[in-house]
């Protein structure tokens, strides 16, 4: 077949993929010459275009024209389960059958599995985790690799670690492609790959297969008019949202840095009357299925969400973006604020950047590859230990937290020092090199994005030429749109009334401390004989904070209160106030202590807590060596307050007279923990005289392993249910 009819195949599939009618629908060259790179030549192609240029139109075409080649399925790997489904259904209107396997969908594996073995799926979408568990590696990925029509990588920027959204378990695809029948076409496509991230995903595209052929354009989006309203703090921002979102068109996203900011966010905006969704890593999968419904058919005017939305979401009439708070990085910024303006003339972004973005970033940055220390002692545990070994058990020996031991796991594995196997992970014994030069230098990368993220925002340069010169786009030039180059175009106004009512809902204290109820895997490891379920009468019971860290409201006032450097002084008055009203709420809640509280649900956060309690007792302090003043005076005010006696304070018994203890893994902090702490004489006296429930009172929850030691020292010395309260959670 020429070139001339398989064009115009090409097209008609087009037609039928979009629903144009024949003749009406044509791919652009471009488009044109990466299917044809794909089916004509069988290459190996990676496609770096700007958000709606149509890369899924290209695998979904060369799809169908493999397919009728008599070629096997194609197999897109894809982070982002909301594109999954829009593609699926896109697929279908073509007459290609799309079946997805991802974390959504586990009751629907084996039906797609042998739909594949019977040639009835034209496409199968897999998440990249998949990539690396062991099942799936062990006994898909090889019939996959040796059936594979086309391999398809979508956000391929992950791939490599030099780009801003770097995912280990993608880097499974090496193996993958390097067991792919000769021949086979492999399409990479990213909207975000500066030159370094490019020229690294093209040579892993290449191995054993040639030179990868680079298909690159320009990243203008002229329907995209972007700008920047600074704002004094969270109030006027929220208050600017609520004045403002009837004023932009259509219906968009909101993004927020953390999963607390958009809930606020959320709620805010509810009680103005707008409807809008919350959409993060805690919202059900079901509850997600809903707003990315709602979003597409219009019935919200926006989704308040975190980056759990990513860059998937495909609306093509999306008339704007917000971000309530600043992204770290430029390259990540461009990515979210292409979901916007795919299929209308004009869209509006804003950022809304905060004076708590870099705090947030820094608690968030904790992703650097460990020292090579701590990676050796990883492998030499498994080496040792002559068994699989599961990343709790792993805890007890490497002082790192569990979402980085997993993620140094995953690097080890595509490296080839470490399998993971039924039952965990192995050591291969092969010989494995510390790249810090490397590691060393990605540090160095995000730095420079944090940086690249404020001058974004100082800049008085154009912000769509800055945004494409970061992704090193030779064509970058000034937009004539953005609000440097067409003059300021968003009102940063906000009236007394909105603002008023966004101080009041940022005001409002209040968030739940949920208590530990296992202990970790592996401390008898550690000479420390605690395991399985703590027993309900040494539980500590569900407690209250006045807010987290993360949030935009209390966590912004908290902060700066309980940052290392922070110098220790009393509690203020406002922060002590409003600990009373958390403890007056929590009274008045389900699982309070309330006289004339449902009997039912006088137990201490509800349904499985340890047993029902009443009024505390008295107040307990969790003593600190680093804010001695701050938690001394909050146990003192609120027991005065509350016309309670205050019982003491635990005793340190550590070797400095400290209980310090690092952020890492639950088993490293628990080690760190144990025999820290006694109860003084006076204290166990006093206990046994109240026998009844207490206060026990600290400043910050991190992992909720003090809590829980203390609590299981006070329950023991012979306190009833323990009720924890603290300034702030983590997260």
């Amino acid at each position: 077949m020429d070139d001339v009819e398989l064009r115009s195949e090409a097209d008609t599939i087009l037609a039928e993929l979009v629903g144009a009618p024949r003749g009406e629908a044509r791919l652009r060259e471009d488009q044109w010459q990466a299917v044809a790179a794909l089916v004509k030549e069988r290459r190996r192609a990676l496609v770096v275009q700007r958000t709606g240029w149509g890369k899924s139109a290209v695998y979904f075409v060369a799809t169908a024209l493999l397919r009728r080649r008599g070629c096997g399925p194609t197999v897109i790997v894809s982070p982002l389960l909301a594109l999954m489904r829009n593609q699926v259904e896109a697929a279908a209107r073509a007459g290609i059958q799309a079946r997805t396997v991802n974390s959504a969908n586990p009751e629907e594996w084996g039906t797609v599995y042998e739909e594949i073995e019977r040639g009835a799926t034209d496409v199968l979408l897999v998440s990249p985790e998949r990539l690396n568990s062991v099942d799936f590696r062990d006994q898909v990925l090889p019939r996959l690799a040796a059936t594979t029509g086309l391999l398809v990588v979508d956000e391929a920027h992950c791939i490599s670690d030099w780009g801003h959204d770097f995912r280990p378990d993608y880097r499974r695809l090496r193996s993958m492609l390097t067991d792919l029948a000769p021949g086979v076409p492999v399409l990479a496509t990213t909207a975000t790959a500066n030159a370094r991230v490019t020229a690294d995903v093209a040579e892993q595209l290449g191995t054993g297969a040639g030179e990868a052929l680079v298909l690159r354009g320009p990243l203008e989006r002229e329907s995209l008019r972007l700008g920047v309203v600074r704002l004094p703090d969270a109030a006027h921002r929220l208050a600017w949202l609520a004045e403002h979102l009837d004023g932009l068109t259509g219906s968009g996203i909101i993004y927020t840095l953390t999963v607390a900011a958009a809930e606020e966010a959320t709620a805010f905006l509810r009680q103005r009357g707008f409807p809008v969704a919350s959409y993060t890593g805690r919202t059900e999968n079901a509850d997600r299925l809903q707003a990315e419904t709602d979003l597409q058919e219009n019935r919200v005017k926006a989704l308040v969400a975190t980056s759990a939305l990513g860059m998937g979401f495909d609306k093509p009439d999306l008339g704007f973006v917000v971000h309530l708070g600043s992204p770290s990085s430029p390259i990540a910024y461009y990515q979210q604020v292409g979901r916007a303006g795919r299929g209308v003339e004009h869209a509006d972004v804003l950022l809304l950047p905060g004076k708590e973005d870099e705090a947030i970033w820094r608690y968030f940055a904790d992703t650097a590859f460990p020292p090579e220390e701590q990676v050796r002692q990883t492998l030499s545990a498994l080496a040792g230990a002559g068994r699989p070994l599961s990343v709790p058990a792993l805890e007890a020996v490497v002082d790192l937290r569990r979402t980085r031991l997993e993620t140094m796991l995953k690097v080890l594995d595509v490296d080839g020092a470490v399998k993971r196997v039924k039952g965990g992970w192995t050591a291969t014994g092969a010989e494995w090199l510390y790249d810090a030069e490397r590691y060393a230098w990605v540090a160095r990368q995000r730095a420079a994005e944090q940086q690249a993220m404020r001058d974004y925002v100082s800049t008085a340069g154009c912000r769509m030429e800055f945004l494409r010169r970061q992704l090193d786009d030779e064509g970058a030039a000034p937009c004539g749109r953005c609000d440097n180059c067409a003059g300021a175009w968003a009102d940063s106004s906000v009236s007394r009334e909105t603002l008023t009512g966004a101080v009041k809902e940022l005001d409002r204290p209040g968030a739940e401390v949920e208590p530990r109820r296992m202990w970790p895997t592996g401390m008898p490891a550690l000479g420390i004989d605690l395991k399985g379920r703590i027993p309900v009468k040494e539980q500590c019971s569900a407690g209250r904070a006045l807010g987290r860290l993360s949030d935009i409201g209390w966590g912004n006032r908290l902060r700066p209160l309980l940052t290392g450097n922070a110098p220790d002084g009393p509690v203020p008055d406002d922060v002590l106030r409003a600990a009373v009203a958390v403890l007056a709420d929590w009274s008045r809640s389900p699982g309070g202590w309330a006289p004339g509280a449902p009997e039912s649900a006088k137990t201490p956060g509800g349904t499985g807590a340890p047993d029902a309690t009443g009024r505390p007792v008295g107040v307990v302090a969790v003593p600190s060596t680093v804010r001695p003043q701050l938690v001394g005076s909050l146990a003192r005010g609120i027991a005065d307050i509350g016309r309670l006696p205050f019982l003491g304070s635990l005793s340190c018994t550590g070797p400095d007279g400290t209980h310090a203890v690092r952020r890492s893994n639950s088993a490293q902090r628990l080690a760190a923990l144990s025999g820290s702490f006694t109860v003084p004489e006076d204290l166990a006296d006093a206990l046994a005289a109240t026998a009844g429930p207490v206060l026990l009172v600290d400043d910050f929850t991190d992992s909720g392993w003090t809590l829980a030691v203390a609590a299981r020292l006070l329950r023991r010395a012979g306190a009833g249910p323990v009720l924890p309260l603290v300034l702030a959670v983590a997260g």
